[in-house]
């Protein structure tokens, strides 16, 4: 099956009726990571098709759980799920944050080079970032530890906005973790097409 196939295949299993052009600028996505990952080493994942199915989909696999509205990706890495996002959503505002400068230079030559007009970078530490406006959503898939991501990043999100930490299984032990003040009771199970394993969004909202 080609990147392609398997792109449009995912995006039926997930309901997902994409603006046009989306797919092919998704793919030429795939194809800019691929050719920056052989310097820089961006991801850990070199098939074509599995970074489909554990890039793309992973990272669309959210949109039907998140609220509109402005999102920040913090520690984004490659653009993860930040510009898959930013491509299937273009009425939303997206800001891409990472601290390591390498991943910070892809990111900025993604934004340009595939015309993503509603994507903008911040590069430096998430602790230190004071934005203008705060986000409705901020999200990451990069952040280890639940209480760490809400520590860094409640600053950032609006009083009633979320922080959206994407997750592999259950995490029971980070939740009972967490400190008070914070819930993130709302655990959505999600389902990534031709993606084993389980994968779990945990939205959360910080008092005050």
């Amino acid at each position: 099956m080609t990147p392609a196939a398997a792109l449009q295949r995912g995006l039926s299993m997930l309901a997902l009726a994409l603006p046009p052009g989306a797919q092919e600028k998704l793919l030429a996505y795939l194809e800019l990571l691929t050719k920056w990952n052989r310097t820089y080493n961006l991801t850990a994942i070199r098939d074509p098709l599995q970074m489909v199915s554990h890039h793309l989909l992973d990272s669309l696999a959210v949109l039907g759980e998140i609220p509109a509205g402005s999102l920040a990706d913090v520690g984004s890495g490659a653009g993860l799920p930040g510009i898959p996002i930013a491509i299937a959503e273009p009425d939303r505002r997206v800001t891409l944050n990472d601290a390591n400068h390498k991943k910070s230079a892809f990111l900025r030559q993604a934004v340009i080079e595939l015309g993503i007009m509603n994507a903008e970078v911040h590069h430096g530490r998430v602790q230190g970032w004071r934005p203008l406006e705060r986000f409705a959503v901020v999200i990451s898939r990069g952040f280890a530890e639940l209480a760490d991501f809400v520590a860094a990043c409640r600053h950032l999100a609006l009083p009633d906005g979320v922080l959206a930490a994407m997750k592999g299984v259950y995490p029971h032990e980070e939740l009972a973790r967490l400190p008070t003040g914070c819930d993130c009771s709302d655990v959505r199970k999600l389902r990534v097409p031709m993606l084993e394993g389980e994968r779990h969004l945990v939205l959360c909202r910080v008092a005050g």
